[in-house]
């Protein structure tokens, strides 16, 4: 069937792809499969049992969860009847969640467990626009339905007219608002970003026609649905029936992808931050001999890798000594990612060029990529075929990139969203003739990659009046395995500094090793051997 809005996209999955594990999710100890058969019935109960309390296209649906298949199912049920849905980070407090839920007249909030509720119950005497609470968890507070009561009644409702689901899905036109996400608000309070679904559709296509993903995909999701990032790839990888399977928590990660083996994830550069930190530890603590070893094999993996990037010959001695360096070292590292990675995607932040680097020359290739939650999100992409390190990649097709005269990157196309809901005065702001200014500075090169240098409000004026970005030095800083974290500041100063949070355990761990007594953190980074230490890094 042709597919434009999510909720025929929806219909297209279940019907293309029957399979025992279009979902998993970790219980009693091990991944259960939820399949496409029961995707369907539960996307299609709870769908007509949340018309049946009276919510209605057009009306909004907030989603407070973590990860888990019930998220997914939850959002195809609001859309197919032309709801939209509201998602809402689990870290955020009461206060802001009262503002999301409130802000965006929703009339159903639903939520996952009950450490969750209790942020919700510290506000919801204030939610007055709400109708319907909704609980996942099979036990609900008193008032509360939970999501299996909501299901039973859809169920019935579907016995008595089989055809409504579907009738009510089709009816769903492209321009209709899917989603309203909320930015982070860090200029303010947050704006709530109008997407519809022809957006998000939009952009799957554009990632189809560029990267390869199919039904034998697995995807291990770890980054917040809440995120657009995540959200959108997994309307893309559905589409194309991949499997996709829940990490249990983002402490998790690294055993959850020795356990369902993923070929494909999308993170953030700081989980291949802390993969290189804890291989490089692994080596330093090694013997002369393992740690020899281990360079010679990088390099050559480098080497490697410069030469398929930049579309040279390989030599057979170099593919060689390449299959060696992968038997000996590379292997061992990849196989704790689940040994299947085909790539992996990073976006949300800068990722660092040595990173990158790293991950190829072992044979895991990290695609950077660059948006927004104004665009869907992606804006540019690297590939297998196209792939230059230190940049986002290529425009996606359908998609239109300028430079203004001041650096700043402007964006045209159908991934744009309508609006910010409610905020006309800012959605007039943030246009210009028809372009959606990103407040990101950048450049394309002559070979059409683009490079992001820095935030247009981030860059710093020093005294002197040298304009500095921030961003690559504070990229750069948080590759060091003893640093967590880094902010550069220097604005009206002589020179730039930088407020660094130590990486405390590995910290605490040299510190043992070298004699250095201490009490405590806060005494710890004030002893001039840990403070010379840190500069030396």
């Amino acid at each position: 069937m042709k597919v434009e809005t999510l909720s025929q996209l929806f219909l297209n999955t279940v019907r293309s792809y029957p399979k025992e594990n279009i979902l998993m999710r970790k219980v009693e100890g091990r991944y259960a499969p939820i399949s496409t058969r029961e995707f369907d019935s539960r996307v299609r109960a709870f769908s007509l049992g949340l018309r049946k309390l009276g919510f209605a296209a057009g009306e909004k649906l907030v989603i407070f969860s973590e990860n888990r298949p019930e998220w997914v199912m939850t959002d195809f049920a609001a859309l197919s009847l032309g709801g939209i849905t509201v998602p809402i980070y689990t870290s955020l407090m009461p206060e802001q969640l009262k503002y999301i839920i409130d802000q965006s007249d929703a009339a159903i909030v639903v939520c996952s467990n009950r450490e969750l509720w209790q942020k919700i119950e510290a506000v919801r005497t204030e939610l007055t626009k709400v109708r319907h609470f909704i609980m996942i968890d099979s036990e609900a507070p008193e008032g509360v339905l939970t999501m299996s009561e909501v299901m039973d009644k859809g169920r019935r409702s579907g016995e008595a007219d089989p055809a409504l689901f579907e009738t009510l899905a089709v009816a769903v036109k492209p321009d209709d608002v899917a989603s309203i996400i909320y930015t982070s608000g860090t200029t303010g309070v947050p704006k709530g970003v109008m997407l519809t679904h022809d957006n998000f559709l939009s952009n799957t296509r554009s990632l189809r026609a560029i990267i390869e993903f199919t039904d034998r995909d697995t995807i291990l999701s770890f980054l917040p649905l809440s995120h657009v990032l995540e959200r959108m790839t997994t309307f893309s990888f559905l589409y194309v029936g991949s499997s996709i399977g829940y990490a249990e928590s983002v402490e998790t990660v690294a055993e959850n992808m020795v356990e369902l083996r993923p070929t494909i994830m999308i993170s953030v550069p700081r989980l291949f931050d802390k993969i290189y930190a804890k291989v490089m530890d692994n080596i330093l603590a090694g013997s002369p001999v393992k740690k020899k070893i281990f360079f010679w094999a990088l390099k050559t993996g480098k080497k490697y890798g410069a030469k398929k990037t930049s579309k040279q010959p390989v030599s057979k001695w170099l593919e060689m000594r390449r299959r060696l360096a992968h038997k000996l070292v590379f292997s061992k590292i990849v196989e704790k990612t689940g040994g299947r990675a085909r790539f992996f995607v990073s976006g949300g932040a800068p990722l660092s060029r040595d990173i990158a680097e790293f991950f190829y020359a072992m044979g895991i290739t990290v695609f950077e990529g660059y948006g927004l939650t104004e665009t869907s999100p992606v804006v540019a992409c690297n590939t297998f075929e196209d792939i230059r390190f230190g940049t986002v990649g290529k425009i996606v097709p359908g998609v239109d990139v300028r430079i203004a005269a001041d650096g700043e990157i402007l964006v045209k196309g159908p991934n744009v969203m309508k609006g910010y809901y409610k905020k006309d005065l800012e959605t007039r702001e943030v246009f210009e003739n028809g372009w959606l200014r990103t407040g990101d500075i950048g450049f394309l090169d002559e070979d059409g990659f683009l490079t992001i240098t820095d935030r247009k409000k981030d860059l710093i004026v020093t005294a002197g009046g040298k304009n500095v970005a921030p961003q690559p030095i504070e990229s750069l800083l948080k590759t060091n395995p003893y640093i967590a974290n880094a902010v550069v500041i220097g604005a009206n100063r002589k020179f730039i500094s930088a407020l660094i949070v130590p990486e405390f355990e590995k910290l605490e761990s040299y510190a043992r090793a070298g004699g250095i007594p201490f009490a405590g953190r806060s005494d710890l980074i004030r002893k001039d051997e840990v403070l010379n230490f840190m500069l030396a890094e």
